[in-house]
């Protein structure tokens, strides 16, 4: 006899599912949702991709900066907005032409790492880039997932 496993459904909140495998610990270490009820599944069966992580977060609909985050390192994700136990919004994450605040220069002579400056990069796909407003260096999707910010 199979087993099955079974996630409580949320009652409101955010889903993100269709994670590539393993993303789902950067994504708890660069979110502050300590104060939220998390699921996190991992390595579980998908039609889609083989192999899927979902995270469900009980109470809390993520703002921009948030998905941003996410978008850089599940690429592809797909989130669910939930609320009275119904998918109220259904979207796919796509990357961002630019962020602010997120991704931490790896340069060290850079501005943003001595003056107090919020950094800025433009984000370029296929493959993924990051490119430095301030000093021109270019961060691939490696460099950009360790360097986002908590």
């Amino acid at each position: 006899m199979k087993k099955e496993i079974r996630i409580q459904p949320i009652k409101n909140g955010t889903v993100i599912d269709h994670l590539n495998v393993g993303s789902v610990y950067r994504i708890l270490q660069v979110l502050d949702l300590s104060e939220f009820a998390l699921t996190a599944a991992m390595n579980v069966e998908s039609r889609k991709l083989g192999k899927k992580d979902i995270l469900f977060i009980e109470g809390k609909e993520l703002n921009d900066k948030e998905l941003n985050k996410i978008a850089l390192i599940g690429k592809g994700a797909s989130v669910n907005i939930i609320k009275d136990a119904e998918i109220k919004k259904k979207f796919q994450l796509g990357y961002p032409e630019k962020v602010e605040a997120i991704i931490k220069c790896i340069n060290p002579k850079c501005i943003t790492n001595s003056e107090t400056l919020s950094t800025k990069f433009t984000i370029k796909t296929e493959p993924l880039e990051a490119t430095c407003y301030y000093c021109e260096t270019r961060m691939n999707e490696k460099e950009i997932v360790e360097s986002i910010k908590k």
